[in-house]
């Protein structure tokens, strides 16, 4: 019993030694001190009470005081709890400042926060990347599609970082620079002789404001020559053409088939009308007889006359037609 009430104390002691130093970091704190930044062990606490872990501030700073940047543990821990990432832009500003480029902490911090990779910016603004666009498609004015293919070197624009538009506005900013200067040439054949005046003519464009990236060159990778449109659109307008005139043609057809079916209806009825007329002329005849108002030599000279006629027209269906058969008609009856 006197064993435990002598060390009780001691084991007390340890444990809020050991309680004590997990929640005050002195090893990192040393290492700070070590380092040469200032920092306080109350501000490593202040630091755990408001939630922020101290080694994700202080490793940083060691890192940024060693690089000759001047930061605070104010800045860092401020960019922690806004939700930026203080390692990537702690780096990116030791990239900046060894590459001479121009970035204060502010901007760095504002870029990470927008979203944008901080430090893989400053990598491009030393070593630019090159944007290969797809295929794009264009007819010249001879009616030959042309596919060309562009490379774009481009490098980041550190002052447009914010609110700049991304490489897919640069894709498709040079694909329809490509489709406007293949449109306006008069042959696909000057095109492939000078490819190079696509990638001047689209380069003069200013394709690159409001973007985030600074154009260096557009170079063209490849061309090849496609189909024939201008050919492929008059054949679809000749067969259009051509169905609409036989579609006018069956109208005409119709019409002219409906016609004559009026017009034999017609003449029906008229050879009706002629055969009534016809049976009524006996009986006209019988009553001018009855009535004395015709006489029977008057019929006889109707009836010869009827009768002269239907010779006449008997000869005229058998004579043979045209001038030599005429005249040979002629000789044979003499």
């Amino acid at each position: 019993m006197g064993f435990l009430i002598y060390f009780f104390p001691l084991l007390l002691l340890v444990f809020a030694l050991i309680v004590l130093f997990s929640f005050i970091p002195i090893g990192l704190w040393i290492s700070a001190q070590a380092a040469g930044v200032k920092i306080s062990i109350m501000g490593l606490v202040g630091m755990r009470l408001r939630r922020v872990p101290p080694s994700r501030i202080v490793h940083p700073l060691i890192k940024a005081i060693k690089a000759g940047l001047d930061l605070t543990s104010n800045q860092l821990e401020a960019h922690f709890l806004a939700g930026g990432n203080v390692d990537r832009v702690v780096n990116a500003l030791i990239a900046a400042h060894r590459a001479g480029i121009p970035l204060t902490f502010e901007r760095a911090a504002a870029i990470d926060l927008a979203g944008r990779n901080v430090l893989e910016a400053v990598q491009m603004s030393v070593n630019p990347k090159v944007i290969e666009t797809p295929t794009v498609a264009a007819v010249a004015k001879d009616g030959i599609e042309l596919q060309a293919k562009a490379r774009v070197t481009v490098r980041a624009n550190i002052d447009r970082l914010v609110g700049g538009a991304g490489e897919a506005t640069i894709i498709a900013r040079v694909g329809e620079g490509i489709v406007t200067t293949i449109g306006s040439a008069e042959s696909h054949k000057a095109v492939l002789e000078n490819p190079d005046s696509i990638s001047h003519t689209v380069l003069n464009k200013g394709l690159d404001a409001g973007t985030a990236f600074e154009i260096l060159s557009i170079d063209i990778a490849d061309v090849d020559v496609g189909r024939n449109i201008g050919a492929k659109l008059q054949t679809d307008q000749a067969e259009a053409d051509k169905r609409i005139a036989q579609a006018k043609a069956e109208e005409r057809r119709a019409m002219a088939i409906a016609h004559e079916q009026e017009m034999r209806a017609v003449v029906q009825e008229m050879r009706s009308r002629v055969v009534e007329a016809e049976a009524e002329v006996p009986k006209a005849i019988a009553q001018a007889l009855q009535e004395g108002t015709f006489g029977v030599l008057d019929y006889q000279n109707l009836r010869n006359l009827m009768a002269d006629t239907d010779m006449r027209a008997a000869i005229s269906r058998l004579a043979p037609k045209g001038p030599e058969s005429t005249s040979e008609s002629i000789q044979g009856e003499e």
